[in-house]
């Protein structure tokens, strides 16, 4: 029985991409995320956004945010929430492994699974432009006035497009 919905955030949408044909998948939501073709590895995907979230390479296999800082992180990843939210969400940044970024994508799940995009039209860390582009790929799409973090920043926007899938 198909009940699972799953959620993909940013580059959380190639690994979701993964899942969908999974028999336990009923929907994908994809927020601010990509929605891979097979093939297809998130670097390659990010690679032509017009400005692009410095990634360094931390030397241990893994890679992380470079140059920023609290404020820096706070302005491009969530502008739209307070102060002492954006210091927590830095706080939480860790390190992500190479394979994350590098590995293609094996199965383009939203492929035959209905598919919800939620596009965060106010976000400064994927562009508006590719989310639309990806967007288009799934089943509906909506649009949000947010930054890149709705969950944080507007949880009740993104609890109404979840309320609608069930």
């Amino acid at each position: 029985m198909n009940s699972a919905i799953v959620v993909g955030h940013s580059y959380g949408g190639t690994v979701i991409a993964e899942a969908g044909p999974h028999p336990a998948v009923a929907h994908l939501l994809y927020v601010s995320s990509y929605l891979p073709e097979i093939g297809q590895a998130q670097a390659a995907i990010m690679s032509d956004e017009p400005d692009p979230v410095s990634i360094g390479d931390n030397g241990d296999g893994t890679l992380g945010v470079a140059g920023y800082d609290a404020a820096s992180f706070g302005a491009r990843f969530l502008q739209d929430a307070d102060e002492t939210t954006q210091r927590q969400g830095w706080e939480r940044v860790a390190p992500q492994a190479a394979a994350a970024f590098m590995t293609p994508t094996s199965a383009a799940g939203w492929r035959g699974v209905d598919s919800t995009y939620i596009v965060c039209a106010d976000d400064r860390s994927t562009s508006v432009e590719l989310q639309r582009a990806h967007a288009a790929r799934a089943t509906r799409s909506v649009e949000l006035r947010t930054g890149h973090h709705p969950f944080v920043s507007r949880p009740d926007l993104v609890v109404d497009q979840v309320q609608a899938l069930l």
